[in-house]
Protein backbone atom coordinates (compact mmCIF):
# COMPACT_ATOMS: atom_id res chain seq x y z
CA UNK A 1 0.00 0.00 0.00
CA UNK A 2 1.30 3.44 -0.87
CA UNK A 3 2.25 5.70 2.03
CA UNK A 4 0.08 8.83 2.49
CA UNK A 5 1.87 11.82 0.99
CA UNK A 6 2.05 13.66 4.31
CA UNK A 7 4.17 10.95 5.91
CA UNK A 8 7.62 9.50 5.27
CA UNK A 9 8.57 6.13 6.68
CA UNK A 10 10.69 3.05 6.16
CA UNK A 11 9.81 -0.50 7.14
CA UNK A 12 13.16 -0.80 8.94
CA UNK A 13 15.02 1.95 10.73
CA UNK A 14 18.33 0.15 10.19
CA UNK A 15 19.69 -3.31 9.56
CA UNK A 16 20.01 -4.31 13.20
CA UNK A 17 20.42 -8.05 13.48
CA UNK A 18 18.15 -9.41 16.16
CA UNK A 19 16.75 -6.01 17.11
CA UNK A 20 13.00 -5.66 17.33
CA UNK A 21 11.43 -2.19 17.31
CA UNK A 22 9.63 -1.46 20.57
CA UNK A 23 7.22 0.99 19.00
CA UNK A 24 6.68 3.32 16.06
CA UNK A 25 7.13 7.03 16.64
CA UNK A 26 5.91 9.93 14.51
CA UNK A 27 8.22 12.97 14.31
CA UNK A 28 6.84 16.39 13.44
CA UNK A 29 9.19 19.19 12.36
CA UNK A 30 8.79 22.95 12.73
CA UNK A 31 11.36 25.75 12.45
CA UNK A 32 11.59 29.33 13.60
CA UNK A 33 13.69 32.28 12.38
CA UNK A 34 15.41 30.54 9.47
CA UNK A 35 17.96 32.35 7.33
CA UNK A 36 16.41 34.39 4.54
CA UNK A 37 18.13 33.45 1.26
CA UNK A 38 15.72 35.02 -1.23
CA UNK A 39 16.23 38.55 -2.54
CA UNK A 40 12.61 39.70 -2.95
CA UNK A 41 10.75 37.22 -0.71
CA UNK A 42 11.42 34.83 2.13
CA UNK A 43 13.05 31.38 1.93
CA UNK A 44 11.14 28.33 0.68
CA UNK A 45 12.27 25.76 3.25
CA UNK A 46 12.57 21.98 3.01
CA UNK A 47 13.75 19.65 5.80
CA UNK A 48 15.69 16.46 5.05
CA UNK A 49 16.09 13.83 7.78
CA UNK A 50 19.02 11.41 7.86
CA UNK A 51 19.67 8.31 9.96
CA UNK A 52 23.08 6.90 10.82
CA UNK A 53 24.07 3.26 10.34
CA UNK A 54 25.00 1.41 13.53
CA UNK A 55 28.05 -0.32 12.09
CA UNK A 56 29.53 1.82 9.31
CA UNK A 57 28.35 5.19 10.71
CA UNK A 58 27.25 6.25 7.24
CA UNK A 59 24.44 8.80 6.99
CA UNK A 60 21.60 7.95 4.66
CA UNK A 61 18.57 9.98 3.71
CA UNK A 62 15.40 8.84 5.46
CA UNK A 63 12.88 11.28 4.01
CA UNK A 64 11.97 14.84 3.13
CA UNK A 65 9.19 17.17 4.17
CA UNK A 66 7.20 19.14 1.66
CA UNK A 67 8.46 22.56 0.53
CA UNK A 68 6.66 25.53 2.12
CA UNK A 69 6.82 28.72 0.11
CA UNK A 70 7.87 32.10 1.42
CA UNK A 71 8.27 31.57 5.17
CA UNK A 72 11.00 31.62 7.80
CA UNK A 73 8.76 29.84 10.35
CA UNK A 74 7.55 26.63 8.67
CA UNK A 75 5.30 24.01 10.27
CA UNK A 76 5.77 20.98 8.04
CA UNK A 77 2.78 18.72 7.44
CA UNK A 78 4.71 15.65 6.27
CA UNK A 79 5.81 13.50 9.20
CA UNK A 80 8.66 11.03 9.67
CA UNK A 81 7.59 7.63 11.06
CA UNK A 82 10.48 5.68 12.57
CA UNK A 83 10.91 2.48 14.55
CA UNK A 84 12.08 3.26 18.07
CA UNK A 85 14.48 0.75 19.65
CA UNK A 86 14.67 1.25 23.41
CA UNK A 87 18.15 -0.29 23.69
CA UNK A 88 19.78 1.49 20.74
CA UNK A 89 21.24 4.96 20.29
CA UNK A 90 19.60 6.17 17.10
CA UNK A 91 21.41 9.23 15.73
CA UNK A 92 19.40 11.64 13.59
CA UNK A 93 20.39 14.61 11.48
CA UNK A 94 18.10 17.31 10.10
CA UNK A 95 19.27 19.52 7.21
CA UNK A 96 17.30 22.60 6.10
CA UNK A 97 17.37 23.98 2.55
CA UNK A 98 15.91 26.93 0.72
CA UNK A 99 14.49 25.34 -2.44
CA UNK A 100 15.27 27.33 -5.58
CA UNK A 101 13.90 24.97 -8.26
CA UNK A 102 12.02 21.69 -8.73
CA UNK A 103 15.27 19.72 -8.87
CA UNK A 104 15.59 16.89 -6.27
CA UNK A 105 19.37 17.50 -6.25
CA UNK A 106 20.08 19.16 -2.90
CA UNK A 107 23.31 20.71 -4.21
CA UNK A 108 21.20 23.05 -6.34
CA UNK A 109 19.51 24.60 -3.31
CA UNK A 110 20.73 26.93 -0.55
CA UNK A 111 21.79 25.22 2.67
CA UNK A 112 20.14 26.89 5.70
CA UNK A 113 21.58 24.90 8.60
CA UNK A 114 21.43 21.58 10.41
CA UNK A 115 20.90 19.96 13.79
CA UNK A 116 21.89 16.62 15.32
CA UNK A 117 20.12 14.66 18.04
CA UNK A 118 19.11 11.15 18.99
CA UNK A 119 15.61 9.75 18.77
CA UNK A 120 15.80 9.13 22.50
CA UNK A 121 16.44 12.83 23.12
CA UNK A 122 13.22 13.77 21.36
CA UNK A 123 11.11 11.08 23.04
CA UNK A 124 12.63 11.80 26.45
CA UNK A 125 12.20 15.59 26.34
CA UNK A 126 9.35 17.19 28.33
CA UNK A 127 6.20 16.61 26.34
CA UNK A 128 8.38 14.74 23.80
CA UNK A 129 9.21 18.14 22.31
CA UNK A 130 12.84 19.09 21.64
CA UNK A 131 14.11 22.49 20.51
CA UNK A 132 17.63 22.81 19.08
CA UNK A 133 19.56 25.59 17.43
CA UNK A 134 20.30 25.16 13.75
CA UNK A 135 23.95 25.80 12.90
CA UNK A 136 26.15 25.71 9.84
CA UNK A 137 28.99 23.37 10.71
CA UNK A 138 31.65 21.88 8.43
CA UNK A 139 30.88 22.33 4.75
CA UNK A 140 32.26 22.08 1.23
CA UNK A 141 31.47 24.11 -1.87
CA UNK A 142 29.77 22.09 -4.60
CA UNK A 143 32.03 22.00 -7.66
CA UNK A 144 29.11 22.46 -10.09
CA UNK A 145 26.92 25.02 -8.37
CA UNK A 146 29.31 26.75 -5.98
CA UNK A 147 26.70 26.41 -3.22
CA UNK A 148 27.78 25.36 0.30
CA UNK A 149 26.84 21.78 1.21
CA UNK A 150 27.10 20.14 4.64
CA UNK A 151 30.20 17.98 5.02
CA UNK A 152 29.46 15.53 7.82
CA UNK A 153 32.02 13.25 9.40
CA UNK A 154 31.11 9.55 9.48
CA UNK A 155 33.41 8.80 12.38
CA UNK A 156 33.05 9.11 16.12
CA UNK A 157 33.72 12.85 15.98
CA UNK A 158 30.55 13.75 14.15
CA UNK A 159 29.21 15.85 17.03
CA UNK A 160 32.31 18.11 17.23
CA UNK A 161 33.28 18.84 13.65
CA UNK A 162 35.99 21.24 12.50
CA UNK A 163 34.79 24.33 10.66
CA UNK A 164 35.93 25.64 7.32
CA UNK A 165 35.15 29.21 6.41
CA UNK A 166 35.94 29.46 2.68
CA UNK A 167 33.33 31.73 1.15
CA UNK A 168 30.32 30.83 3.29
CA UNK A 169 30.12 34.22 4.98
CA UNK A 170 29.41 35.80 1.59
CA UNK A 171 26.47 33.45 1.02
CA UNK A 172 24.68 34.56 4.18
CA UNK A 173 25.77 31.97 6.74
CA UNK A 174 28.73 31.89 9.12
CA UNK A 175 30.08 28.52 10.34
CA UNK A 176 29.09 28.00 13.95
CA UNK A 177 26.54 30.81 13.85
CA UNK A 178 23.01 30.02 14.93
CA UNK A 179 20.66 29.90 11.98
CA UNK A 180 17.30 29.65 13.69
CA UNK A 181 15.64 26.92 15.70
CA UNK A 182 14.25 23.50 14.83
CA UNK A 183 11.39 22.07 16.91
CA UNK A 184 11.01 18.28 16.91
CA UNK A 185 7.94 16.63 18.41
CA UNK A 186 7.40 12.90 18.82
CA UNK A 187 4.34 10.82 19.58
CA UNK A 188 4.02 7.06 19.84
CA UNK A 189 1.65 5.82 17.16
CA UNK A 190 -1.37 3.75 17.98
CA UNK A 191 -2.28 0.61 16.06
CA UNK A 192 -5.36 2.26 14.55
CA UNK A 193 -5.65 1.56 10.82
CA UNK A 194 -8.87 3.51 10.18
CA UNK A 195 -8.99 6.05 7.37
CA UNK A 196 -11.30 9.07 7.31
CA UNK A 197 -12.60 10.48 4.02
CA UNK A 198 -13.85 14.07 4.11
CA UNK A 199 -14.84 16.98 1.92
CA UNK A 200 -15.30 20.61 2.92
CA UNK A 201 -16.79 23.69 1.33
CA UNK A 202 -17.37 27.29 2.42
CA UNK A 203 -19.71 30.11 1.46
CA UNK A 204 -19.41 33.89 1.43
CA UNK A 205 -15.83 34.14 2.65
CA UNK A 206 -14.14 37.52 3.15
CA UNK A 207 -12.63 39.13 0.07
CA UNK A 208 -8.94 39.59 0.91
CA UNK A 209 -7.40 40.44 -2.47
CA UNK A 210 -7.47 43.99 -3.82
CA UNK A 211 -8.04 43.15 -7.49
CA UNK A 212 -9.67 39.73 -7.12
CA UNK A 213 -11.35 37.44 -4.67
CA UNK A 214 -9.66 35.39 -1.96
CA UNK A 215 -7.54 32.27 -2.60
CA UNK A 216 -8.69 30.12 0.35
CA UNK A 217 -7.32 26.89 1.78
CA UNK A 218 -7.93 24.94 4.99
CA UNK A 219 -5.34 23.93 7.59
CA UNK A 220 -6.12 21.13 10.08
CA UNK A 221 -4.44 20.82 13.49
CA UNK A 222 -4.75 17.92 15.90
CA UNK A 223 -4.70 18.35 19.65
CA UNK A 224 -1.81 16.83 21.59
CA UNK A 225 -1.85 15.28 25.02
CA UNK A 226 -0.14 18.34 26.50
CA UNK A 227 -2.79 20.74 25.18
CA UNK A 228 -0.75 21.98 22.20
CA UNK A 229 -1.72 21.55 18.56
CA UNK A 230 0.19 20.02 15.63
CA UNK A 231 -0.52 20.63 11.96
CA UNK A 232 -1.70 17.46 10.24
CA UNK A 233 -3.24 18.42 6.87
CA UNK A 234 -3.57 21.24 4.36
CA UNK A 235 -6.05 21.37 1.52
CA UNK A 236 -5.22 22.67 -1.93
CA UNK A 237 -5.58 26.40 -2.60
CA UNK A 238 -8.75 27.39 -4.47
CA UNK A 239 -7.94 30.39 -6.63
CA UNK A 240 -10.11 33.50 -6.82
CA UNK A 241 -13.31 32.35 -5.10
CA UNK A 242 -15.38 33.17 -2.03
CA UNK A 243 -17.34 29.91 -2.27
CA UNK A 244 -14.68 27.18 -2.42
CA UNK A 245 -15.39 23.47 -2.73
CA UNK A 246 -12.21 21.59 -1.84
CA UNK A 247 -11.40 18.17 -3.21
CA UNK A 248 -12.35 15.08 -1.25
CA UNK A 249 -9.36 13.71 0.66
CA UNK A 250 -8.58 10.63 2.75
CA UNK A 251 -6.36 10.77 5.81
CA UNK A 252 -5.36 8.14 8.39
CA UNK A 253 -7.19 8.56 11.68
CA UNK A 254 -3.78 8.22 13.33
CA UNK A 255 -2.80 11.50 11.68
CA UNK A 256 -5.94 13.26 12.92
CA UNK A 257 -6.13 12.03 16.50
CA UNK A 258 -3.76 9.03 16.79
CA UNK A 259 -6.75 6.74 16.96
CA UNK A 260 -8.33 8.50 19.95
CA UNK A 261 -11.77 9.54 18.72
CA UNK A 262 -12.48 11.38 21.97
CA UNK A 263 -9.34 13.53 21.88
CA UNK A 264 -10.08 17.25 22.25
Amino acid sequence: MEQPEDMASLSEFDSLAGSIPATKVEITVSCRNLLDKDMFSKSDPLCVMYTQGMENKQWREFGRTEVIDNTLNPDFVRKFIVDYFFEEKQNLRFDLYDVDSKSPDLSKHDFLGQAFCTLGEIVGSPGSRLEKSLTIGAFSLNSRTGKPMPAVSNGSGLWMESLRTTGLEASGGVPGKKCGTIILSAEELSNCRDVATMQFCANKLDKKDFFGKSDPFLVFYRSNEDGTFTICHKTEVMKNTLNPVWQTFSIPVRALCNGDYDRW
